[in-house]
């Protein structure tokens, strides 16, 4: 039996780029600073030195980017990432340093070791029943105590050739090497929500856990796989932000956290969950160091780049969660929800928030001055 064509309706625009909103969103903001940038300082922001810069800063982020997604899709959270990052290099520096192993051994222990912390708090979380905003912000002062324990103030420095090329170095042509690790571990996402069993009973558990629990996914354990990939991601990054800098200790990485969450959230993930996207978040990721960046060129003090940062992240955050709250509590898709009376208000107050937000950098680029030196 087949339907008759006069009933299929035709999709509207809004329902075609509906599935594209996660990618859309991020994509036209990095746009507007492009175009911005384009106008205030295009020698310098534009340079490949620079772009360079701003994938190597973006390509530190993208595993744990890549983990959140799966860790926020199933309705968690992992507050942790910056202590198993510092800890996993710290062990990591103290085992090149002091007791002489190769750096090729040392790297996939300080991966196992962010590992094993990514299995604990899972552990934490499902079998003691510690929520997951709770135990992974306990869990941060934990690690983050031990980090300080056994670095005792010390900075570690000058590391072997081999940890610094991964952290900055180049395939010898053009390519940075973190920036192709980066994006294998992106690839590698993508891959697992979309082609394995992994991805699929994550989009089920963050739709509904007790749904998935019903149909035979073991939900617990599932978490757990999903905290361990979190720990692996945290260490790495670790291990390549001390190849970046040629340097460790135990206060490295304090804000780890809020970047990648914010990164993936505005990239379309959802922080109700049962909704993900992997190029959102490589998206994100590649927002947040390209507006951060824009900062720094502007020549824009450190305290207003805080400023700045924080009014891009919590607008963009705020707006994608409210669009997908519309989204689930049964509104006709995110694009009907932006016009309703509501939606409207909220779209105001943001590109309001952000109108601001452009003046500010204006002002801020022409007080400038740069320092003169002395005497």
């Amino acid at each position: 039996m087949t339907m008759s064509a006069t009933n299929i309706r035709p999709r509207s625009l809004g329902e075609k780029i509906e599935p594209y909103l996660a990618i859309i969103g991020p994509m036209a903001m990095i746009l507007a600073i492009i175009m911005f940038m384009g106008v205030a300082e295009p020698a310098r922001y534009f340079r490949i030195t620079n772009l360079s810069l701003i994938l190597i800063d973006a390509a530190l982020y993208m595993p744990m980017a890549m983990a959140m997604t799966f860790v926020i899709t199933q309705r968690g959270i992992d507050l942790s990432i910056g202590s198993i990052a510092a800890l996993s290099a710290i062990m990591m520096a103290f085992l090149i340093k002091q007791y002489g192993f190769p750096t090729w051994v040392a790297i996939p222990i300080a991966i196992m070791l962010g590992a094993t912390m990514g299995l604990i708090n899972g552990l934490v979380i499902t079998k003691l029943k510690v929520p997951d905003l709770i135990g992974t912000l306990a869990m941060d002062l934990v690690y983050r105590g031990f980090a300080l324990v056994i670095a005792k103030g010390l900075v570690l420095a000058r590391f072997p050739d081999l940890l610094t090329e991964i952290g900055r170095g180049k395939i010898p042509g053009f390519v940075p090497i973190p920036v192709v690790i980066g994006i294998a571990t992106m690839i590698a996402g993508y891959w697992l929500l979309k082609k394995t069993y992994f991805g699929r009973y994550t989009v089920a558990i963050g739709s509904s856990p007790e749904a998935a629990e019903m149909t035979g996914i073991a939900v617990n354990r599932h978490k757990i796989y999903a905290y361990v990939l979190m720990g692996a991601a945290a260490a790495l990054a670790g291990v390549m932000l001390t190849g970046k800098l040629n340097a460790v200790q135990a206060t490295s990485a304090p804000y780890f956290n809020l970047h990648v969450i914010a990164a993936v959230v505005v990239g379309g993930t959802s922080l109700f969950g049962g909704r993900a996207s992997i190029l959102g978040s490589f998206a994100g990721v590649l927002l947040l160091s390209m507006m951060i960046n824009a900062l720094v060129t502007l020549r824009i003090e450190f305290f207003w780049q805080s400023v700045a940062s924080g009014v891009v992240i919590v607008s963009s955050v705020a707006l994608y969660t409210w669009m997908q709250k519309k989204d689930r509590d049964g509104a006709q898709g995110m694009l009907s929800g932006l016009t309703t009376p509501e939606g409207k208000k909220m779209t105001r107050l943001v590109l309001g928030i952000f109108g601001v937000l452009a003046v500010m950098l204006i002002l801020g680029s022409l007080l400038a001055v740069d320092p003169t030196p002395s005497g």
